[in-house]
């Protein structure tokens, strides 16, 4: 069973730093490297929304309200999947989830974790 585990979430002052960790489980590394990775925001009362997205090819993508200060990195050999966030805001808070995904034919498989709270004080 495929498992995802998120870790790094906290309190922070607005300005700070936070590395947020998906650790992979249940999953060969071969189907990882192949597999494509998101990062996603739950604000509350809102909608799970997209911030970054790291392919097999490990090509980077960013919405706009994280772009330049959001990182985004895999490690296939740890089948793991990091996001380094820089300036923080009030707007960051929310709970944030790693998603896996890929298809194999024209069947996707996509999973996801249970998310990390983030809340930045001002």
């Amino acid at each position: 069973q495929v498992q995802l585990v998120e870790s790094g979430g906290g309190l922070v002052q607005t300005g700070r730093s936070l590395r947020l960790s998906c650790v992979v489980s249940g999953m060969h590394g071969i189907v990882f490297a192949v597999s494509d990775a998101d990062w996603y925001r739950q604000a509350p009362g809102k909608d799970r929304v997209l911030l970054a997205t790291i392919t097999h090819a490990h090509t980077a993508n960013y919405s706009e309200s994280v772009k330049g200060r959001f990182t985004v990195s895999r490690d296939n050999l740890k089948i793991s999947v990091a996001l380094q966030m820089t300036r923080l805001t009030p707007d960051d808070t929310g709970v944030y989830y790693c998603h896996l995904r890929r298809v194999v034919g024209t069947t996707p498989y996509a999973y996801w974790g249970q998310g990390t709270q983030v809340t930045v004080s001002s």
